[in-house]
Order: structure tokens, then C-alpha cells, then sequence
């Protein structure tokens, strides 16, 4: 299925997921150029793509982007129990299956992989990074999920009580939470929308999905310095969803060489989404500007792998 923007082209797909299950995939390509880099979307938690992450593909696609988004399972129009994670791992197989398929069709070879995550996506950014480091070129952090901030960090009592619980009743809508809708989307006309769009999850955090988030959270926590590729941080000062500190703590304690981060004061958790229209527009200004930088630097990845093809090449032809 195809439709048509003026500069852009727009397709839907549903693909089968390693388990057999239905997921639904898109994508934004400029029409009347070849994408001069590919950016992969990880949307947050209880979201979707092709109406959430709209705004984001259109405008990375309006700067020359191929710009390809998938539904989780149990998110948006994919397959699965809507609002739950039973497995964190599983959910980034998914995502790197669909993503490295596209990445290395023959067209799509030379160009580079850019990782782009939203807060809870911003975990499966930087887990899909750990699968395969050398894989990726760059990443583009939207107040990334990457630690539990401290106020907000369980009792190790209650964890050990959700741990067990999850054994018997994975499934129920019982874990405490303010509004997200409420917290993370500044423009109240974005959050009419969410309220209103079905492929939003919006009952309480089930307790499978919840007890996978906290983990993956402490995991990431304890390994921020395992990250080595180039990314972007882009957070808002008002954020009361993902600590901006923590973004802070990814930027200084990750080995990567190439690594920024700018923090938006009075911006809130959603800048991709939630934020007013010219705010969204000053976020993704920023964001495109370093796309187009990485970009014009060349692909260190493809040199890597000529380096390495070379040096296997020289000896076969001295001996």
C-alpha cells in the first residue's frame, strides 16, 4: 500500500517476526532522490509509528532521509497483547531483523544506519548497538530511557514482590503510574490526539511490561560506558518522564569518541511528538544538522571494511 506526499513517498508493509506474529512496518523515502542515509525508528513505550512518529519521518524525509519505523509487538497496528513486553530481548530481535534486512539490500549497502530512539526506544537503541556494535553508524537520542532516576528507583522489596507476581499474573494492568499522556505531551492538542488514537496504549503499566522496563533500565544503567558509537542527545529541561540527569550521566560516561548533547529549556519528555510545532521545528532542525554532518564526513564503516578486506587481500599476494 501506497500513498503519496508531495515530495515524499509514504508505504505501509506487515511482515511475520521470527514467532510467527504480524508487525506492522513503514516508511518515509524523498521521491525525487536517493536517501542519502538511512534512519531507523525505535518508538516509545505504549506509541506507534505511522501516526506518532509521523511528523519525524516526513520532516527526515524532507531533508533527504530514508526514514523506516516498525510497530512492537503488543504496540500500534502490530499483533499481541496491546501494552505488553514479555520479553525486552525479544522486541529488539524484532527490530534488528526488520532493520538489518533493509540495510543490507543491494541498493542500501553503501549507505549509512542511523539509530533513532524516543525515550523507551531509546533503550532499544542502545540494545540493538550492544547486539552488534559495528553494525550501526550513529544514533540519535530522544530523552532516552537508560536509567531509573533516583527518586523514582523501587524499594528492592518491591522489586523482589514484582519479580514473583510476574510469575503468576504477567499480564494485569496493577502497576501504580501518574498519566503519561498527561506528563510527557506539552500540547494538549497532541494529547487529544493520543487519546483518541486506538493504536495508543493507555491503561496501566502491565506487570510483565513493567517488571522488563526496570530491568532493562538497571541493566543499561550499569553499562552506559559500553556505548561507542556517534550519537545525539536531545532531552527537554522540563522532562519529568526521563531524567534529564541521566542524559547527562550517557553523555559523560559512554567511550564513544563522538558524542553531543543539547538540553531545550522549557521543553518537556516528547520532543519529537508532544512538543508545539515550532519547538518540534527547532529540535529537528538540530537533529538534521547532525545527520547532514555525519553524513558529509563519509562512512567510516564501509572504510573499516575495506581496510579489513585489503589487509586479507596483501598477504595472498606476497606469499
Amino acid at each position: 500500500m501506497a500513498n503519496e506526499y508531495e515530495t515524499v513517498r509514504y508505504e505501509e508493509e506487515f511482515i511475520l517476526n521470527s514467532r510467527g506474529m504480524k508487525l506492522f512496518t513503514c516508511n518515509w523515502v524523498p521521491k525525487d532522490c536517493e536517501p542519502k542515509a538511512l534512519i531507523f525508528l525505535c518508538h516509545g513505550y505504549a506509541m506507534e509509528c505511522s501516526i506518532s512518529m509521523k511528523d519525524a519521518g516526513m520532516q527526515l524525509a524532507k531533508s533527504g532521509f530514508g526514514v523506516y519505523g516498525i510497530d512492537y509487538e503488543g504496540h500500534g497496528k502490530s499483533e499481541g497483547l496491546q501494552g505488553y513486553v514479555n520479553s525486552f530481548d525479544a522486541l529488539v530481535d524484532d527490530c534488528f531483523d526488520h532493520y538489518s534486512k533493509i540495510s543490507e539490500r543491494k541498493e542500501n549497502k553503501k549507505k549509512m544506519r542511523i539509530l533513532m530512539g524516543e525515550s523507551m526506544g531509546g533503550a532499544v537503541v542502545l540494545l540493538l548497538h550492544r547486539k552488534k556494535p559495528e553494525f550501526w553508524d550513529g544514533a540519535v537520542l530522544i530523552a532516552p530511557m537508560c536509567k531509573i532516576a533516583d527518586d523514582l528507583r523501587p524499594h528492592p522489596m518491591v522489586i523482589s514482590v514484582l519479580t514473583k507476581l510476574c510469575n503468576f499474573i504477567p499480564t494485569w494492568k496493577i502497576v501504580p503510574t501518574q498519566d503519561i499522556v498527561d506528563s510527557a505531551f506539552r500540547d494538549p492538542e497532541v494529547r487529544k490526539e493520543i487519546r483518541n488514537n486506538p493504536h495508543c496504549y493507555k491503561g496501566k503499566p502491565r506487570l510483565q511490561t513493567a517488571h522488563q522496563l526496570l530491568t532493562v533500565s538497571m541493566d543499561l544503567e550499569q553499562r552506559l560506558e559500553e556505548v561507542t558509537l556517534p550519537f545525539f542527545i536531545v532531552h527537554g529541561e522540563d522532562d519529568t518522564v526521563t531524567d534529564p540527569s541521566v542524559s547527562k550521566l550517557l553523555h559523560e560516561k559512554a567511550s564513544s569518541i563522538d558524542k553531543s548533547f543539547k538540553l531545550y529549556p522549557g521543553m518537556w519528555h516528547s520532543l519529537s511528538y508532544g512538543e508545539f510545532p515550532e519547538n518540534r521545528d527547532i529540535v529537528f532542525s538540530d537533529i538534521v544538522v547532525w545527520l547532514n554532518e555525519k553524513t558529509s564526513m563519509g562512512n567510516s564503516r564501509l572504510e573499516r571494511q575495506q581496510k579489513q578486506a585489503n589487509d586479507q587481500i596483501l598477504p595472498k599476494m606476497s606469499s
